[in-house]
């Protein structure tokens, strides 16, 4: 099958709706061959980051062109059309094998042919010239594929490129004074911007040493190393300058040798210290004795912590420029400053390369020879090389494509990998175990900061966790998505173990929630929840409260009654009656409120005909719980995995939403397996205290009680009848003569 540039019409589009939104199948030839054609707002994705990613960083470097960072729309296109050119028949990338018969590249192509032809080339400097199929692993190492050739057309050429022993030397030279750049073959080697590089300085350096004029190559002439001479000079040159300026002012002012001279106390201090030639003290003293016109002695009388450096003055630049000295003069030191005048600056003159090292001769055989000509000639030898080069980096693009484009379309053009009974996508991270769950949807997170503000609008209960191991200073972040169980013990600091895509551990610290309603299922019991978590905090408060002011009034009175006695008066009494009164009398009235509101809650209760009493229990809690439920699932279809992947850098095209059956493959709840057998009598287990029960039952009767004495509840009467009933209940008394006019009153009926 040779692939066509445009798709045929006969085959339609399939497309199937995964997680709210119609998502494209890629499952035939034709669809990978049409995908640029196909709207790309119909796109699960626009763009993704290359890092943060369950794949393979190569593959994504190949398919970052512009190498921005991103993978976008318009890179998968290029590298689905190229594909669908260079192979075959296109569908093969859909078995996402990691070797590529030969066979598949499609030779009626012209770049499949080089292809074709550059993948049996490295297959013949593996040593697999018989091969019919070339896989990752043969590309894994790519110094093994150019290892046994002399030109690979990266421009770089190693030793063994040249084919002369002088080549060679010259290319090792070069690299010894600029350094090495790594060839294809895995050798230091040299490209043209060294050897023009290297040419040049030696050129600069060689003209500097032809520059020198009479005096400064006398001078190199008569003493061997010259620069070594001149660097003595230099540090020897404000020592001797001090000795004859010393000299000069005793012969202008002979009172003053003395003290040009060191002080006695000088020597006083240097008598107690382990004196040496390097004694820092005692190199600050003159060279020698200061006196009127003298000159300085070369042999005795010299500062001991200077005689080394005097010795090798006088043998390396007094004796070949003077002679033999005994000693030296102020004339004759001003002479020898003169003649290194012109050779030193000659010798600021020098240009600062690295070739010097090569030394003159060396530089003027390289100079003069064609060594520069010959070693441009290996380089453009070797970059004529470079289109066999190309084809052979467009092999590893090929059966990087061949292995993984299709994984990425599935996780790009479409999300069909994470719609999937086991959805393994190539954003997961991979799996949080945490309070008895596994969560499945964990995404890497550079700032939890900012992935917050944007992913808090998936409606999504979201534990942001640091994860570290042990031994490492290594670290990540990750978001999970929490969509089953309950959020009762997600707290910051709870710690958990994340598994990697790898399978490999880490210890993970919950840092941050955002919280939103895991299941319907939590938000019935919410509002209970709720209620009976403010009635512990309150009755913890005043309890507290209680025994603080407890602990208070008992001090207080132990100090007052100490203060008493010590004063003569009577301690308080330890019991106020009338103070505990009112509190008793307090709490007799909030007894009977909730003695009341019970019965009269009870009593119309038991009002009810029996099957309404079942009825009323539902409609009570329902209206308790409803409109949590009601919000819950209004929140829980609104689950959105679009602002998750946003704030982790993508650019999500569709509303990727995650319903409530699907939430339950996201995250697993530990369950004990089918065929376990279960011991029920717990060892350990608490004593069951039925106190309780007798308590509740207690308060029932007694509100029962209360509501048939009040005849809230019990048999019916006629009104008659309980009219009877009260006038003979009711004290005899003498009735007042009622108005003729008025009609006599019926007896009202009994409440």
């Amino acid at each position: 099958m040779t692939p066509t540039s445009s798709r045929n019409v006969a085959e339609k589009w399939r497309f199937a709706r995964l997680g709210g939104f119609d998502q494209v199948e890629l499952k035939r030839g034709s669809d990978l061959i049409g995908l640029p054609e196909l709207d790309q707002k119909l796109w699960a994705a626009l763009s993704c980051p290359t890092h943060g990613l369950f794949f393979d960083n190569q593959t994504l470097a190949l398919l970052d062109t512009d190498n921005d960072g991103r993978i976008r729309a318009n890179e998968v296109i290029e590298a689905v059309r190229w594909v669908s050119k260079v192979l075959k028949n296109p569908a093969d990338l859909i078995q996402q094998n990691t070797t590529l018969p030969l066979a598949a590249i499609n030779d009626q192509d012209p770049e499949g042919q080089q292809l074709l032809a550059s993948a049996i080339e490295i297959l013949k400097n593996l040593g697999k010239a018989d091969a019919t199929e070339i896989t990752t692993d043969d590309l894994a190492d790519m110094t093994k594929v150019f290892a046994n050739t002399q030109f690979n057309g990266d421009g770089i050429i190693p030793v063994k490129a040249a084919g002369d022993e002088a080549g060679q030397q010259a290319i090792t030279d070069i690299i010894a004074c600029l350094g090495e750049v790594e060839d294809r073959c895995g050798e230091p080697g040299i490209n043209l911007e060294k050897i023009e590089q290297f040419f040049k300085d030696a050129a600069a350096y060689f003209d500097w040493w032809q520059q020198s004029d009479a005096e400064a190559l006398r001078i190199r002439n008569q003493i061997a190393d010259t620069e070594a001479a001149a660097a003595l000079l230099a540090q020897v040159k404000p020592k001797i300058d001090d000795f004859f300026t010393r000299c000069q002012l005793a012969e202008f002012d002979t009172g003053a040798t003395e003290l040009l001279n060191p002080a006695d106390s000088r020597y006083e201090q240097l008598a107690d210290i382990d004196l040496s030639a390097g004694n820092e003290e005692l190199a600050k003293l003159p060279l020698a004795a200061i006196a009127a016109g003298a000159n300085l002695p070369l042999n005795a009388g010299l500062n001991p912590a200077w005689r080394a450096a005097i010795d090798q003055l006088k043998t390396q630049v007094l004796t070949p420029l003077l002679g033999a000295l005994d000693s030296l003069s102020d004339a004759q030191w001003q002479s020898v400053i003169g003649q290194f005048a012109d050779y030193q600056a000659w010798l600021q003159k020098k240009p600062a390369n690295a070739v010097e090292s090569l030394g003159l001769e060396r530089i003027k055989t390289l100079l003069q020879s064609d060594a520069q000509a010959k070693l441009t000639g290996l380089v453009e030898q070797d970059l004529a090389l470079e289109p066999q080069a190309t084809a052979i980096d467009s092999v590893v693009r090929l059966l990087h494509y061949y292995r993984d484009l299709y994984t990425l379309l599935n996780n790009f053009v479409s999300f069909r990998d994470f719609y999937s009974p086991e959805p393994h996508a190539i954003f997961q991270a991979g799996t949080l175990y945490l309070d008895g769950r596994s969560c499945q949807l964990c995404v890497k997170v550079d700032d939890v900061d900012g992935h917050s503000k944007l992913a808090e609008l998936s409606k999504i209960f979201l534990a942001y966790c640091v994860c570290r191991r042990q031994g490492s200073n290594e670290t990540l972040t990750i978001a999970a998505a929490v969509t089953g169980g309950d959020s009762d013990n997600l707290r910051v600091g709870r710690n958990g173990v994340f598994y990697d895509r790898n399978g490999v551990d880490w210890d993970a610290t919950i840092v941050k929630i955002i919280e939103n309603p895991i299941s319907i299922k939590q938000a019935f019991w919410a509002p209970y929840k709720r209620v009976a978590r403010m009635i512990n905090e309150q009755l913890e408060k005043s309890a507290s409260a209680r025994d603080k002011a407890a602990h208070e009034n008992t001090f207080k009175g132990i100090s007052d009654a100490g203060a008493n006695a010590g004063q003569g008066k009577e301690p308080p009494a330890p019991f106020d009656v009338g103070k505990f009164a009112g509190i008793f009398a307090a709490i007799g009235l909030a007894i009977g409120a909730i003695g009341t509101a019970l019965a009269a809650v009870i009593s119309s209760f038991m009002g009810l005909v029996w099957w309404q009493m079942p009825l009323a229990i539902i409609g009570v809690m329902l209206a308790i719980s409803g409109p949590s439920m009601f919000i819950a699932y209004l929140k829980l279809r609104q689950r959105n995995l679009a602002p998750v992947l946003d704030a982790c850098g993508w650019a999500v095209n569709a509303k990727a939403f995650i319903n409530i059956p699907f939430g339950r493959l996201l995250t697993g709840v530990a369950k004990l397996p089918k065929d376990a057998e279960m011991q029920m009598v717990d060892p350990f287990g608490e004593k069951q205290s039925h106190w309780k029960s007798y308590l509740f039952l207690l308060i029932l009767l007694g509100g029962a009680a209360y509501a048939w004495h009040k005849g809230y509840i019990g048999p019916k009467q006629e009104p008659e009848q309980a009219a009877q009933v009260e006038e003979k209940a009711a004290p005899a008394k003498v009735d007042a003569p009622a108005p003729a006019a008025a009609p006599a009153k019926p007896a009202e009926p009994a409440k």
